[in-house]
């Protein structure tokens, strides 16, 4: 089937382009709000020092009887902010009530702070390393908080995870260890360059079997030092795009105009979800895999 996308003229300058939000990252008049919970982390075994809080927003279309999917945000508060670029429970809400993506409960994760510290931020202590002790910690700490209170599918292919800048990265790092629990990845302008020892991942795909995950990337053309030969942000999005590619993976990258902001990615939200979340070709239902209560 052929999908004929309209004319739109492309800006010619880059440089500050912003993106027009759609009808589903705004609040429609007949679709029911979900409830917001917040919760505070203070007892960190993987962070240890660090404080931080977390949001769990249950949808409105929520049976505990038929158990829901899991979608985390890094950097929560700006994600779940409904006046913010990507206003994720706005989406959430309005993609569940059309039946575009089924009951899913969303968790919003802030990164720590080191209470007492000169340097208290331990967001990129934690986004931007290539090890297990973020997704560790989600796993063990965070996640189980939920899995109390809610019915949550086990089966990883209803297991998204979704971050942007460092959270990208953060994103792709937790599924890139954890494929039995995280298989459906947003990264918006990944800080893939920030990673000490720098972006391991073109390597790691090229020479890795194919993992069963589902990645959905947002590039951007202006994004930081776009156009120098060191550290540069859109080059190593498109090298861990193109190590994909070549090995395989379902994934999608979608490349926009502008700069280092979150606009474009968060306009993207519901397509990346009804992306990430349509019907793959395994002839197994969902609804008879393993579940968590």
């Amino acid at each position: 089937m052929t999908t004929e996308v309209p004319y739109r003229a492309l800006p010619v300058d880059q440089s500050d382009v912003r993106y027009l939000h759609g009808p589903d990252s705004h609040r429609q008049p007949r679709v029911p709000v979900g409830r917001t919970v917040e919760l505070d982390c203070t007892d960190s075994a993987v962070y240890p020092g660090t404080v931080r809080k977390f949001w769990i927003h249950l949808p409105a279309r929520y049976d505990p009887a038929q158990p829901a999917s899991l979608l985390v945000f890094l950097d929560g508060r700006w994600y779940l902010d409904p006046d913010g670029e990507v206003r994720a429970s706005v989406v959430l809400d309005n993609l569940i009530d059309r039946g575009d993506l089924p009951a899913t409960v969303g968790l919003f994760v802030d990164p720590g702070i080191r209470v007492g510290s000169d340097q208290p931020k331990n967001r990129n202590i934690e986004y931007d390393a290539y090890d297990d002790r973020l997704v560790t910690f989600l796993l063990t700490e965070i996640i189980p908080q939920v899995t109390q209170r809610y019915a949550i599918s086990a089966d990883p292919r209803r297991w998204g995870i979704c971050g942007g800048s460092s959270g990208g990265n953060a994103a792709f790092t937790a599924a890139w260890l954890r494929p039995d629990r995280f298989q459906r990845v947003i990264g918006c302008l990944s800080s893939f360059t920030q990673m000490p020892g720098g972006n391991p991942y073109p390597r790691l795909i090229a020479g890795a079997p194919r993992k069963p995950l589902r990645i959905f990337l947002q590039a951007g053309h202006r994004d930081l030092h776009w156009n120098e030969p060191e550290r540069n942000w859109l080059a190593e999005n498109l090298r861990v795009a193109a190590a994909l590619a070549q090995a395989g993976y379902d994934f999608r990258l979608v490349l926009g105009d502008g700069g280092h902001s979150p606009n474009h990615g968060g306009v993207l939200l519901p397509d990346a979800l009804r992306w990430l979340w349509r019907p793959d070709t395994d002839p197994t239902p969902l609804t008879t895999r393993p579940q968590i209560r």
